[in-house]
């Protein structure tokens, strides 16, 4: 799907743009940079720096192809001509689960605090809700306070979680926290 482009004021002052990933390698390249960054600033990412190994071309397809989705869409936060954080819903294509969406985000540490998510998540919201979605999900890691508490601003509540999900490096444990949110519901 494509995203319409919107500039976004943050808590700063400052300007975010709100975009559709381009698919050119130069794109792809950022993107897998971000993405690597993204992993070596917190282990709440679901994967380490060095498995973001997808090259520029490979890529480029991925973000090819979710612009082409009628069930996908990927929304790109650009600062300064930098990729600062995306997210992306992906609908489900089933009749018995074309209710739900599943969303995703990630941001850099240096714009954490200046409202990218919860403009992020406004957005995957508004989008839900045109498509008649009923209900999103999402999983972050135990442990991610930071996470948890815009996910719960957003009106997400947990209704899981599954037990011992994550193995990191050291051998630690985590559990997934599953939470949605209805749509149509009043947020407190």
């Amino acid at each position: 799907m494509i995203y319409e482009t919107k500039k976004i004021t943050l808590k700063d002052g400052r300007t975010a743009i709100f975009r559709t990933p381009y698919t050119t390698e130069a794109e792809a390249a950022a993107m897998m940079d971000y993405l690597r960054t993204c992993a070596s600033e917190t282990e709440f990412i679901i994967r380490y720096p060095e498995e973001c190994t997808d090259t520029p071309v490979q890529e480029a397809a991925y973000l090819e192809n979710i612009n082409r989705s009628e069930n996908g869409l990927m929304i790109v936060c650009e600062m300064d001509g930098e990729i600062a954080g995306n997210c992306q819903i992906v609908f489900s294509d089933k009749m018995k689960t074309r209710h739900r969406a599943t969303v995703m985000i990630g941001l850099l540490q240096k714009y954490w605090s200046l409202g990218i998510g919860t403009a992020m998540f406004e957005e995957m919201i508004r989008i839900a809700e045109g498509r008649q979605v009923w209900q999103l999900e999402l999983e972050y890691l135990e442990g991610n306070e930071r996470a948890r508490r815009l996910y719960e601003k957003m009106g997400f509540v947990q209704y899981g979680e599954r037990p011992d999900a994550i193995r990191l490096r050291d051998g630690t444990m985590r559990k997934e926290i599953l939470m949605m949110r209805k749509l149509g519901v009043a947020v407190e």
